[in-house]
């Protein structure tokens, strides 16, 4: 918040334009010499008017309060006027002016110019009186103002200084300035503030308002405003000790990484970050990438929604499996003997979840994976999102590599993110940046229902538990699914992990990390650092 008390600048030049019987008396910025009352040594009340408006303008209080029948106290509340609002410039015109024996009174404009297109005029007059054989203004603060009282000032109320967006918990991120929206902790979320600055400086900036306060500055008054002065902020979802804890973790890899956290009870994002080395694009929220043995868990939900399998079904995991024309291969050409489904999926076992997807229909993959949010759409103010792109297989080569996340299936961490937080919150989640402005959904879904997601659950623990993300088990309750996926030529891969842990749902993308063993190591300082 700024509070600027009126001051005219030292040496700036004020122009003030006075009318006395129709006789422009004064412009520039020295004093012009006065017109004297017709056959008398004795000033009229409307040079004396002309005088003590020349002098205000120019801001010499001891000057203008010569004039007025209380010197001192005028000069003290005109100084401290000045002192208080620092115009650029100020000017005043004399209007009409109304003669009397003992009274009489003047009308006049007065134009302050606060800044660039901060400008306030209105209208006021001067009571004068005959004391001591002269004429003489009569004193008292609403001389300044009409509506200014004793022991008031004047100030000016502005946006500068205030919050323009705060996170979930009422910590600062933005504030008003000068320039418009800038950012506090530069380093709290750097992928999002542009974002956030766009979202925010769509509202109003140039409100100012011009008041009266007491002499502890509590308004009192609004004399004069423009534009939206009193403007709450925005309310993002974000919450800095996980946008912290995020950046922290991402920063601690040595490829380019990427997270995104979602609340699943409430579609909140809490985090979006990425690593210098990610590059400044937010592919966080939209980079399509092939998801890799995450997509396991649509995968996993299509064969439980169509009856083809349970959690409980045993299947076969050799190491390698020729299923029509594809050939498919475990990480490593590990292998296991006939197994429970939830087992396959904890250790990965690629050729169990190729097999048992050929029998499924062209479009199950896809349906399923829409069910989990990776086909929905959304218009997020302020962001660009998109969670993935899963179709119907359009042969049989094409389903299995679809069962394993490669392929045509495509997935952003935005995308994987929102699967498991539909997973933790077992129905669909709508995500939002904003408490006060919301997401359009442009193409929603709706969640498989309470058994699938049993088993999605189950299986996801059992990853953490004794499977291959045993690295987080140091973390608490946590749920997830790892994914490699082969990129290019197939010489390189990414490197995934996807699940949640209480109310915080995320999915982390280390690229190029030829193993999900770094982004699980990324997943464990993020919840680290969550406490």
């Amino acid at each position: 918040m700024t509070w600027r008390r009126w001051v005219l600048a030292a040496g700036a030049a004020a122009v003030v334009a006075i009318v006395v019987a129709a006789v422009v008396v004064v412009r520039g910025g020295s004093a012009p010499e006065q017109p004297r009352a017709s056959g008398s040594a004795i000033e009229d009340p409307g040079t004396v008017a002309s005088r003590f408006l020349l002098a205000f303008a120019r801001g010499d209080a001891d000057a203008a309060g010569a004039l007025t029948d209380a010197p001192r106290e005028a000069s003290v509340v005109l100084a401290d006027v000045r002192r208080g609002l620092a115009p650029v410039s100020v000017s005043a015109r004399l209007g009409q002016v109304t003669p009397g024996a003992a009274r009489a009174g003047a009308a006049f404009q007065v134009t302050w110019t606060i800044g660039a297109g901060q400008v306030w005029s209105y209208d006021n007059t001067l009571d004068l009186v005959s004391a001591g054989g002269r004429w003489v203004v009569h004193w008292s603060p609403a001389v300044v103002h009409p509506r200014l009282r004793a022991g008031q000032l004047l100030a000016v109320h502005t946006r500068a200084g205030r919050n323009a967006v705060v996170d979930r918990n009422g910590r600062p991120l933005l504030t008003w300035q000068a320039a418009g929206p800038q950012v506090v902790e530069p380093q709290a979320a750097p992928l999002l503030m542009p974002a956030l600055q766009r979202a925010v400086s769509g509202r109003s900036q140039g409100g100012w308002s011009v008041v009266t306060t007491d002499a502890d500055g509590a308004v009192q008054d609004t004399l004069f405003g423009q534009g939206d002065v009193e403007v709450a902020p925005l309310t993002t979802t974000l919450s800095l000790p996980t946008q912290t804890a995020a950046q922290k973790a991402v920063d601690s890899a040595s490829s380019p990484a990427m997270l995104v956290a979602i609340q699943p009870s409430t579609g909140d994002l809490l985090a979006v970050a990425q690593n210098a080395a990610a590059g400044p694009d937010p592919k966080a929220l939209n980079g399509l990438y092939a998801p890799g043995s995450t997509f396991k868990i649509a995968t996993a939900a299509a064969l439980l929604e169509s009856g083809a399998a349970t959690a409980d079904t045993i299947a076969d995991c050799p190491a390698t499996a020729q299923i029509g024309q594809r050939t498919i291969d475990n990480d490593d050409q590990f292998s296991y003997p006939p197994l429970p489904l939830h087992s396959a999926f904890a250790h990965s076992c690629n050729t169990t979840f190729a097999q048992l997807a050929s029998t499924l229909p062209a479009d199950a993959l896809a349906d399923a994976a829409g069910e989990l949010g990776l086909n929905a759409d959304f218009t997020i103010p302020g962001i660009t999102t998109e969670a993935g792109k899963v179709v119907a297989a359009d042969s049989g080569a094409e389903q299995v590599e679809s069962a394993i996340g490669q392929g045509t299936v495509q997935a952003s961490p935005f995308g994987l993110a929102l699967m498991a937080a539909t997973v933790a919150h077992g129905d669909e989640v709508t995500p939002r940046l904003w408490q006060e402005l919301a997401t359009e959904v442009n193409t929603g879904y709706r969640a498989p229902g309470r058994a699938v997601i049993a088993g999605l659950r189950t299986m996801m623990r059992e990853v953490v538990t004794g499977g291959t993300a045993t690295g987080l088990r140091g973390n608490g309750t946590v749920y997830g699914k790892t994914g490699t996926a082969q990129f290019g030529d197939g010489s390189r891969a990414n490197g995934w992990f996807a699940g949640y842990r209480d109310d915080v749902a995320f999915a982390v993308l280390l690229l190029g990390a030829d193993s999900s063993k770094p982004a699980v190591t990324v997943s464990s300082a993020f919840l680290s650092g969550l406490g």
